[in-house]
Parts: structure tokens; sequence; C-alpha cells
């Protein structure tokens, strides 16, 4: 560990997560769907019970600080947005999708974009949240996140749930894991095999990651595909599952972002696609495509404009800052102290 960073780790250390290690509220109820009604509010994945804080910092490709079980592998939450971006950079590449702003229905992928609601949504609304998908996925209504504000609180809990008329896809901005679950089974369709394996051979495998990260589907979210049974994954661990990562792995992953898609000279992902994932959405120009920004300093009080983010609840962060070739990875961070931490890394780092 380099002591130049260690004002920010005690700072991390000293302001931990108020969640329980095993996610469970003081009425027994998983957390992430402590809020919801108990019709719609059953947990679809496993759970695993969270480590400690832990972090690592990389600087010039480098590892330059590490502290607690950095090796440990841990639920990410919605952190996992971030990959299937990556994903959906890796289908382009593929050319298994055309242009992120086709129509996902013209791809004839399954019936669900048939409606008169979804039958114009692009990819680039299921990647920026504005699709306004409407449907029922693996038990769950688009209408259990509708009016989410992940800004109010850890979950987004304000007025969650309240239902509102659908607006046209592309008008409207709405973090909503049943959309993001939806847009995971597409690519599912698109690739004809599961994600996680995808993800593995295409980037976590070149960039040198372990082998301890999971994937992990809900136990229903299976389809047939092509005479065989494949999970979809989903994009958060919302209703469990979800990624289940080490942050030395995240932070290979963010490294790989900061680097704009290439690894040791190789490009894994198209090269206009990091700069595709980071353009402001015109609904919330602090989110991209399930990537968050920094626009007007906003995400970030303390760092510069042009750092970006996966994030997760919990709160777990991959913050990538090109300006000071920085990847940092915090996990089990309270929410309201993410700045503050990050305030101190740049501290040590200038």
């Amino acid at each position: 560990m380099s002591d130049a960073f260690a004002a920010a780790i005690e700072y991390h250390r000293s302001h931990e997560t108020r969640w329980r290690r095993d996610f469970l509220t003081d009425d027994g109820r998983y957390i992430g769907v402590a809020d919801e009604p108990a019709a719609v509010g059953d947990v679809l994945g496993p759970v695993l019970a969270r480590g400690g804080p832990n972090g690592v910092i990389r600087r010039g490709g480098e590892i330059v600080a590490e502290w607690g079980e950095a090796e440990r592998v841990d639920m990410s939450f919605s952190i996992a947005k971030t990959y299937l971006a990556v994903l959906a950079g890796v289908a382009i590449g593929r050319g298994l999708i055309r242009n992120v702003d086709d129509r996902v229905s013209s791809y004839r992928l399954d019936e669900s974009f048939a409606t008169a609601q979804n039958r114009n949504i692009t990819w680039r609304h299921l990647l920026q949240q504005t699709s306004e998908w409407q449907g029922t996925l693996w038990g769950k209504p688009d209408t259990i996140d509708h009016n989410r504000d992940v800004g109010k609180s850890e979950l987004g809990h304000s007025d969650k749930g309240r239902v509102r008329p659908m607006r046209p896809p592309g008008t409207l901005w709405e973090y909503n894991d049943v959309r993001v679950n939806r847009l995971s089974l597409s690519l599912l369709r698109i690739f004809r095999e599961p994600l996680a394996d995808v993800l593995r051979r295409e980037i976590m495998d070149p960039i040198g990651a372990s082998r301890d990260w999971q994937w992990q589907p809900y136990r229903s979210s299976t389809v047939e595909i092509d005479g065989r049974r494949l999970p979809s994954v989903p994009g958060g661990s919302h209703w469990g599952g979800g990624l289940w990562m080490s942050s030395r792995d995240h932070a290979r992953f963010g490294s790989l972002l900061a680097q704009g898609g290439r690894w040791n000279g190789r490009a894994l992902l198209p090269a206009e696609w990091i700069t595709e994932m980071r353009r402001p959405c015109a609904l919330n120009p602090e989110y991209g495509l399930l990537t968050w920004l920094n626009t007007g300093r906003r995400q970030f009080p303390s760092a510069p404009e042009s750092s970006f983010a996966a994030r997760g609840a919990g709160s777990n962060v991959i913050w990538i800052d090109p300006e000071h070739d920085l990847v940092v990875v915090v996990r089990w961070i309270d929410k309201p102290h993410v700045d503050g931490f990050i305030a101190r890394v740049l501290d040590a780092a200038r």
C-alpha cells in the first residue's frame, strides 16, 4: 500500500456503509426489496454476504494502493450495468448490432418489442435508461421502478412504484432495473450464448482478470435459444443475483475503459465505443450509456468533470479519472462520503 493514499484509505474505513453484512433489514427482509410490496418484492436470485471496506487504486496501469480484502468476490449491484454497456460494444464490434440507434424490434428478438409502446425503442434508449419499455420480466413489472430517483436515497425509494402514464421512448429518463434486465435478455438473444461466457472470453480473460468472478442469474431467468436453456443475467442485484467480482478485477476493467477499450495494444472494443458510453444523455446529462458522468461536477464535486464511473448501491464505485491517470475501486462506502474519499485520493495524487 502506498503511504500517500493512507488518509483516503482511513477515511473509507471510518465511513463504511451502514448496510448489514448479510444485507438484511431489521425486519429480516433483503435490503434490495425492503420497500417493495410483498406481492412483487420477492428475491429472485442468490445473495452473498459482503465483506468489509476494501479497494484498489491503479495509476499508469499499475496498482499503487490496495486495502482490505481486495481479492474477495462480492456482490457489485449496479456496477453490472456498465458491464452490459461494454457487452453492447462487443456486439457492435462483431456486427451483431449494426447501429446503436437501430430499433430493437427490427432484430426480431422476441414479441415484447412488437407492441405499440415498445416497437420504436432503440438500443440507445435501453442503454440510456430512456426506453419506457412496458411489460413484465421474470415476474417483475416495469411499474415496480416507476418514479424511482436514485439521487434521493441509496436505492432510489422516494416515490418508487407509484404508477404513472407511459411516455414515448426517448422522452423520459428513469432508472429502472426491469428495463435494464430487458436489455440483458436482448443481448443474450443477440449473442446466443451466456453473457458471462462472452464477457469472460472477450474482456475479462484478455485483461488478465481472475477466474473467481461470477454473474449469477435468477432462479427462473432462463430462455431457450437454439435448443439450449440459457441464463439471462441481471444488470444489478436489486432482486439478488448479479455480478459478483473482486475489487482487483473491477480495477482491471476500469483500466480498460480508461485506455479507450484497448489492452496491451489490442482493441477489445470499437475505438469510438468508450466515447459513446461517455456521451451525456440529453434527458440526464449525468448519465451516458449505463455509465455515470461527472457533468457539471454534480456526481463528484471534488473531481474533474471529465471523470466517470460505474456505480452500484452499497456503495460500490469504479471511478475513472483520465486527467490524473487514476482508476479507483471503492467497496462498501457510505454513499454521502464517496466524494470526500475521492477528494482525499486526488490530494494524494496531485
